[in-house]
């Protein structure tokens, strides 16, 4: 039995990964055919701290994974069908059958943006299609983009974009938003913001990068092509935490809750989650990362009790 394993391998589980290992817990990282989660699929990180001129996203995390493995971290590749909390142990059924056991488990399996599944989108990707104003709005100064949705998020995320583009164009697929007033109000008196109401985005347009997209109005069918820079899908995030219904208490949204304040610690003894897969208000990978450390040490303290 191991005395922690952490699930998931993106700035969250790798910090608690270090953390942990330090505290010579020996700890072990299961991780899927992606390893490194969100950031490995991102170009140029430009916000995480200690790089002045920015740094690839797969390059940040393969060294972290390098630091973690130097104090003793091991890895595991596999996708986990099943988990067991009730008992004292922690078990974690694989897909090919066979199980693991633990006293702690650290859950960090993130949250995956929701996508369009458009043509062009994941062509792009890195190249002038996101998911995140927050993480990539600088590299957009001065110039045209696009963004899809109208929730909170969508309204949110536009108007952070205007700090840096020159013209920010919300395609809105019905003919409201559904964001709050408050959002809404700020949206609509930002000279920068366009909005194209009854408005979808069919296809995404480039040469080696964005150059615009084409869209439909949704209520005369009419298609045309509108050129921009950038493109951003604000659709929402879906939190990887379907493993852990009936088990661990969530949002509706599906998001873990976290049972008391300044803690990674679920309702489960032994069991915390750190990252976006409790975090729907900063995901960012700075504060993943922040809450991995959190979490390593709850879980040093928990087994030393």
């Amino acid at each position: 039995m191991r005395d922690v394993v952490i699930l998931g391998s993106g700035p969250a589980g790798l910090t608690a990964a270090i953390y942990a290992a330090r505290a010579d817990l020996k700890p072990l990282v299961v991780h899927g055919p992606q390893p490194g989660g969100q950031l490995t699929i991102t170009t140029e990180v430009d916000n995480w701290p200690g790089f002045e001129n920015g740094v690839m996203g797969p390059e940040l995390m393969e060294e972290m994974k390098k630091q973690a493995a130097r104090f003793g971290t091991e890895y595991k590749e596999g996708w986990v069908e099943k988990v067991d909390l009730a008992e004292d142990k922690k078990v974690l059924t694989f897909a090919d059958g066979s199980t693991l056991e633990t006293k702690a488990l650290i859950v960090t399996t993130g949250a995956t943006a929701m996508w369009l599944d458009i043509p062009g989108e994941q062509e792009f990707q890195g190249k002038g299609v996101s998911a995140c104003a927050t993480c990539d709005g600088f590299f957009f100064r001065d110039k045209k983009v696009l963004i899809v949705g109208g929730g909170d998020t969508a309204l949110e995320e536009a108007t952070f974009l205007t700090k840096f583009a020159s013209e920010v164009v919300m395609l809105v697929r019905r003919d409201e938003f559904r964001g709050s007033k408050a959002m809404q109000k700020k949206a609509r008196e930002n000279d920068k913001i366009t909005i194209m109401w009854d408005t979808s985005a069919i296809e995404v347009l480039g040469d080696g990068k964005v150059t615009g997209a084409k869209i439909v109005n949704n209520k005369t069918k009419e298609e045309s092509e509108i050129s921009a820079d950038g493109f951003f899908v604000a659709i929402g995030h879906k939190p990887n935490t379907d493993l852990f219904k009936g088990q661990l208490d969530m949002l509706d949204s599906g998001y873990l809750t976290i049972a008391e304040p300044f803690t990674t610690k679920t309702k489960v003894p032994g069991v915390f989650a750190a990252g976006d897969v409790a975090d729907h208000v900063y995901r960012q990978a700075v504060t993943a990362a922040g809450t991995g450390c959190m979490a390593a040490l709850d879980a040093e303290r928990w087994l030393a009790e």
